[in-house]
């Protein structure tokens, strides 16, 4: 069996260790009693897995984001199955980092006589034959560091956390057959020392091939490090490709990483998170977040834009372009929500087989906001699609036929502006009308004004233009309180939410303008609570996304060293790998909700391009 090469490259990038974790009370327990959102993530476009500080995969759905996880004691109440890890006998500590700029893992773990094992973990992901090439195959190598002996526990399961797999076993593999797949592990490990789970000391690099059942046509040692070269290969051309800012260089790589291992290549959808279920906080309803929410990748689509990266924006133009397509059988309306690969039925279940996080189940799959109406989602496609008509970089620019298509989107947005929908809540307030769901209205109705200008198109700039202008006229007749001197979040209305906040982003309203600052300060004294954006005025938990959301708004109106300070805060509010959920707890400060969550990682770009000094003033 050979090592890793000393002078392999691609292992001496390895960043500073991010976190350390102590010796436990019992040097084999799995999992920790309490589960926390302290996990790593590693994917390949297809499907994604988390990580623990001890090398433990506790959640990983294959071969695809939405499927039955493979693993899963992330949230289960038992101990016994669903998870793929690594014990080290007489555990004392653990180190962890991310190979530099790339979503490759490295975990040292140690015993308490120095000797330990590095173990590298990654899901295979770059270019073959000029096809993109993301397999449904996890591979962990096992380096010596000394004096050491370790089990390698691999445990998957199906159904939901139902059943375990049987198991058949050849020379240098062991097939576990599931239901829907047939996985095998490939390794050059004794065979009986993992099928029994037993104790054995580590003398020279193990690698360990987690796949669909295929034989490998080549040498174990050689594929796996070819995988590992050309996947950091990969990661380091994608992070080079980005117009990052001058600060925070090393927070938004790892937030560009994480939000591009969310998205499902293969479609160009990008999914909200990768779990399911972590609720937002204690015993609260939790939700599946695996599909691709219109409104939060419209947002994503136009941030990346700001970095460069136009494959992002052309990838979702696919994957909306077959929706649009679609709609035209339901009247040309839009759901909130789709499925990674253009599902529409995305009916719930209760999967009480599992506890749930912490116990706080039941784990759902499916999510009901399928059926829910919101109305901004014309406006926030037409409003991510726009640079495809201005942007001469593009392979695929926008067309006549692309502006057709957006202006049926175009046509329901004016028809439903002023028709009451879920709006940012989610729940239908009978007879309310979302301000803010009118406001992405109007900004679809005049960016097609805009993209009509570029094509010539005169009769319908002037067209769109009129429909805008209509739509404003009521927006600030009606959404405008005189007496709060506040936008509201509904016609006629009293209340206020965060997404007030959002206004500038579309250019309704200047920056500058009263109206909008007034606003902003009706928002504070509701819903900031300290250095964070509640979303509900009596919550003690911070949403981790209207808080990026707020910093953004501070730098723009000038209170710039204000929102620099409360982003380091939400900053040390990541994981020391970098990594963000949906909230984070006002008192104990520590994350909850669906992780990672890939608007509050966009917020993390979003935040620091505003607020970064420029490189010409600083070199």
């Amino acid at each position: 069996m050979s090592h890793l090469p000393n002078n392999n490259p691609s292992i001496l990038v390895n960043e500073q260790p991010q976190s350390i974790v102590k010796k436990d009370q019992d040097h084999f327990a799995h999992p920790a009693t309490q589960q926390n959102l302290d996990l790593a993530l590693i994917g390949n476009c297809a499907f994604g897995a988390l990580i623990d500080k001890k090398s433990c995969i506790k959640w990983c759905c294959m071969p695809r984001f939405d499927a039955d996880p493979i693993f899963c004691s992330l949230v289960r109440k038992s101990n016994d199955t669903g998870f793929y890890d690594v014990v080290v006998e007489n555990f004392a500590l653990s180190e962890q980092s991310y190979i530099k700029n790339t979503a490759v893992l490295s975990t040292k773990l140690y015993n308490n006589t120095g000797g330990g094992v590095e173990i590298i973990d990654f899901a295979p992901r770059f270019n073959m034959f000029s096809r993109p090439y993301r397999p449904s195959m996890l591979i962990r190598i096992i380096k010596p560091l000394g004096g050491c002996r370790i089990k390698v526990r691999l445990r998957p399961t199906f159904g939901y956390g139902w059943g375990s797999p049987e198991k058949t076993r050849g020379t240098n593999h062991i097939r576990y057959i599931l239901p829907s797949m047939v996985m095998r592990l490939t390794t050059n490990a004794p065979i009986s020392y993992i099928v029994d789970e037993v104790l054995f000391e580590v003398d020279e690099t193990l690698y360990f091939v987690f796949m669909t059942d295929e034989s490998l046509r080549e040498s174990l040692n050689e594929m796996s490090n070819t995988y590992l070269d050309k996947t950091i290969e990969y990661w380091h051309e994608y992070t080079k490709s980005l117009a990052i800012p001058l600060e925070w260089q090393s927070q938004v790589l790892r937030a560009c990483i994480t939000v591009k291992l969310c998205q499902f290549e293969e479609s160009g959808a990008i999914i909200a998170s990768i779990t399911s279920s972590i609720p937002e906080y204690p015993h609260k309803e939790g939700f599946d977040l695996r599909f691709c929410w219109i409104r939060d990748t419209s947002f994503i689509v136009r941030t990346f834009n700001k970095l460069g990266n136009t494959k992002m924006m052309e990838d979702f133009l696919t994957y909306i372009s077959n929706i649009v397509s679609g709609s035209q059988g339901q009247g040309g309306l839009l759901q909130p929500v789709y499925g990674i690969s253009l599902e529409t039925k995305l009916y719930e279940k209760s999967m009480y087989r599992l506890a749930g996080y912490r116990g706080m189940g039941p784990v759902k799959i499916g999510t009901r906001d399928y059926k829910s109406v919101q109305n901004d989602v014309y406006g926030q496609l037409i409003f991510a699609s726009t640079q495809m008509f201005f942007d001469e970089r593009l392979n695929r620019p926008g067309d006549i036929n692309l502006f057709h298509k957006l202006e049926g989107l175009g046509m329901q947005a004016y028809t439903n502006y002023n028709k009451p929908d879920s709006g940012p809540s989610g729940t239908i307030e009978e007879g309310k009308v979302s301000t803010f769901s009118s406001m992405m209205c109007w900004a679809g109705c005049d960016r097609l004004a805009k993209i009509a200008q570029v094509l010539k198109l005169p009769e319908r700039v002037h067209f769109w233009s009129d429909c805008a202008k209509k739509i404003k006229e009521e927006i600030l007749e009606r959404c405008y309180n005189k007496q709060m001197n506040s936008f509201v979040s509904s016609w006629d209305g009293d209340n206020v939410d965060p997404y007030l906040m959002l206004i500038i982003d579309t250019g309704f309203l200047s920056v500058k303008d009263e109206r909008y600052l007034n606003t902003i300060a009706t928002i504070e004294k509701s819903h900031r609570k300290g250095k964070y954006i509640v979303l509900e005025e009596n919550s003690f938990s911070a949403s981790t996304t209207a808080t990026l959301w707020y910093i953004t708004v501070l730098s723009k109106i000038g209170r710039m060293d204000e929102a620099r300070d409360l982003f380091e805060n939400i900053l040390n509010d990541c994981t020391p790998l970098g990594l963000i959920s949906q909230d984070v707890n006002l008192e104990s400060k520590e994350i909850w909700g669906n992780f990672p969550k890939t608007t509050s990682m966009v917020g993390i770009i979003y935040a620091a391009l505003c607020l970064s000094k420029s490189w010409e003033s600083e070199i």
